[in-house]
């Protein structure tokens, strides 16, 4: 009789433990949902904005799937301003910028996990601490540098002071820790220098971070507005978000159809890129969060 009362008693427990678990489930699902609805909305209305006509953009009520798509806006906004030169240099300095983060960092990170020098705790202590610096302090000082080296509304000036940094260095050094010694002591006993091992064992088993990093490069220099303002003059130097800033003032701030087709233009290579490297890079985050 006692048995059949834990027994029963047992079994409520576990129902209303699972039936908690399962309220709180639905809780933590249906705030995923609205932040999910929340986000994509915006980017949703703009695609459809981008195949509206002018006279359906202001309709009341609202309509998210246009009457009539048209394919006008984004022929009209390519011919507005010369993305095609703005492509080419967002692409190039994006693509540059991302190459050099990664062959610095991976350096950088090497020494700083795996080799042992005077100093090394108080060095990566300082690169981190430069973290904290926000970029408009170091602006006017970057700007004199540059102008004195000549580098003004040039290609050197958008791609050569972010080919370091500290962030990608601390992400490829919490990873770059984890590998085990063992592995070293084999590649150094069949003749591998420090730089083989890290070309042909350490990168090949960090493709998770490495693809993380390159994510964050590369959507970081893609959408920079602020450094391609000052740094630049000529037409020809523009990158897309000046580009799109200069299409806003000469359209007069009225053609929302072309503004939001050459904003979506300017979104799909990221949406395209992180498809690309979805997976790597959800690996990657996952596996340098649970790393110490």
């Amino acid at each position: 009789m006692m048995s059949t009362k834990v027994l029963t008693r047992s079994r409520e427990r576990s129902s209303v433990y699972y039936l908690g678990r399962t309220i709180g489930n639905m809780v933590v699902y249906a705030v995923l949902i609205i932040g999910a609805i929340a986000m994509i909305m915006p980017f949703a209305w703009m695609v459809s904005t981008s195949f509206k006509e002018a006279g359906g953009i202001f309709t009341y009520p609202p309509r998210w799937i246009p009457s009539r798509f048209v394919l006008d806006n984004y022929l009209d906004a390519w011919r507005a301003a010369p993305f095609g030169r703005y492509f080419l240099n967002s692409i190039f300095v994006a693509s540059a910028v991302t190459l050099g983060q990664l062959i610095t960092c991976s350096l950088a990170a090497y020494a700083f996990a795996r080799l042992d020098f005077p100093g090394k705790s108080l060095l990566f202590l300082l690169v981190l601490s430069t973290i904290m610096i926000p970029l408009q302090l170091t602006i006017i000082p970057s700007f004199l540098v540059l102008r004195e080296l000549k580098w003004l509304d040039t290609y050197y000036a958008l791609i050569v002071p972010f080919t370091v940094s500290a962030f990608g260095t601390f992400l490829l050094r919490q990873t770059f820790m984890t590998i085990p010694q063992e592995l070293e002591d084999a590649a150094k006993l069949d003749g591998c220098s420090r730089l083989g091992f890290l070309w042909r064992i350490v990168l090949p088993l960090s493709k998770p971070p490495l693809a993380s990093l390159a994510l964050f490069t590369f959507m970081g220099t893609w959408n920079d507005y602020l450094w391609p303002l000052i740094m630049t003059n000529s037409r020809e130097m523009r990158t897309l978000q000046i580009g799109l800033r200069f299409l806003v003032s000469q359209e007069g701030g009225s053609r929302w159809g072309i503004f939001m087709a050459a904003t979506v233009m300017v979104s799909l290579p990221i949406i395209i890129f992180y498809l690309l490297v979805q997976k790597q890079f959800v690996k990657g985050i996952a596996l340098t969060g649970l790393r110490g």
